[in-house]
């Protein structure tokens, strides 16, 4: 049996995933720190606090497994600071709190282009996150990069309205995901059995273990 720390609940492919942990016999235990209440959900503890670090300080309870879901667009967090907070530092908090709950393997949901020296700042900031979490020494770190997520959210970003029907038109890791195939491999992932190390999961290949092709 499992015992999960998620955060990113609230969020597209965090939300899939919550259910599907929920579900999961596997999994006897879920903390889900986020900055709104998830609501009464049974089997799910929900420490919530707009400063989703202090949060995250509440959870005491050994965990074996993170997951980490956070996402946002610099449109949304209103800054490049704002952006940084929520994509790298948040992330960081979140692979640190399972580092001191006793967690041996960490899932991040990162992006297709992350790269540390990328000149485009969404990539740049995704792949020095990507080094900090390895910098951490996990015993398994598992890195998914999606392309353009599809999936209902509650609140559209525009990019993905103006620019989702071109991705659904490309090739290989840049065709559009679905967030709900994201959040089925994570689990996937999680559960099974695999050599310690750094696996990173790009979008196409995260799209064939979801229909069962690898």
């Amino acid at each position: 049996m499992s015992q999960v720390l998620i955060t990113g609940a609230t969020g597209l492919v965090g939300g899939h995933l919550l259910r599907m942990l929920i579900q999961e016999r596997k999994v006897n235990y879920i903390a889900a720190p986020t900055r709104r209440p998830l609501g009464d959900i049974d089997g799910v503890f929900n420490p919530h606090d707009p400063q989703l670090t202090d949060a995250l300080a509440q959870v005491q309870d050994p965990v074996d497994i993170v997951f980490c879901c956070l996402g946002t667009t610099k449109r949304e967090a209103g800054s490049k600071e704002a952006f940084i907070h929520a994509d790298y530092t948040l992330v960081v908090d979140t692979a640190l709190t399972g580092k001191r709950l006793g967690a041996k393997h960490m899932l991040v949901v990162s992006s297709m282009g992350a790269n540390a020296h990328s000149p485009f700042f969404y990539n740049k900031v995704k792949g020095k996150m990507e080094e900090a979490l390895i910098a951490q020494k996990w015993e398994r770190l598992t890195i998914v990069r999606p392309s353009m997520l599809l999936g209902d959210r509650e609140k559209h970003r525009f990019s993905e309205s103006v620019f989702a029907p071109m991705f659904k038109l490309l090739p290989g890791n840049w065709k559009s995901i679905d967030a709900r195939d994201v959040a089925e491999v994570m689990l996937k992932e999680a559960l099974t059995a695999s050599p310690a190390g750094v696996n990173v999961i790009p979008s196409a290949k995260i799209r064939e273990m979801a229909q069962g092709e690898v």
